[in-house]
């Protein structure tokens, strides 16, 4: 694919997903922070290439990204694909459905971390 159009998907999708996120909550900065070059190149990939893929729709790559983060019990990430999630058209409902069905895979510990995650999330966007 062509740089310049990989750079303008890149943009395209990170205003789409993150758009709510604060600026030092973005993992762009913190990468940034140690190294342009390869904050970039790692932008351009996720971002402008996995993310930006039209093989499945944006709402189910982020309810997939939320499942993982909630297995995997990673509240940071989890916290930036929610907003990511709510973004694209999910529901509040949707996202704490596939965190309830994790409880069966992750554990209810982690499932109730995603539920604080979730319930954080939807109060600092006026939604609760």
């Amino acid at each position: 694919m062509d740089p310049k159009e990989i750079a303008k998907k890149t943009g395209k999708t990170a205003k789409l997903y993150f758009s709510t996120v604060k600026e030092e909550e973005k993992p762009y900065n913190l990468w940034r922070h140690f190294d342009k070059g390869l904050a970039k190149d790692m932008s351009l990939y996720i971002t402008g290439q996995m993310y930006a893929r039209e093989k499945i729709p944006h709402q189910t790559r982020q309810l997939v990204t939320v499942a993982a983060l909630t297995v995997l019990s990673k509240p940071d990430e989890l916290k930036l694909h929610t907003h990511a999630a709510l973004n694209v058209g999910c529901t509040k409902e949707e996202i704490a459905e596939v965190i309830f069905q994790t409880s069966i895979y992750g554990g209810v510990p982690a499932a109730n971390t995603a539920l604080t995650v979730l319930k954080e999330v939807l109060e600092e966007r006026g939604e609760e």
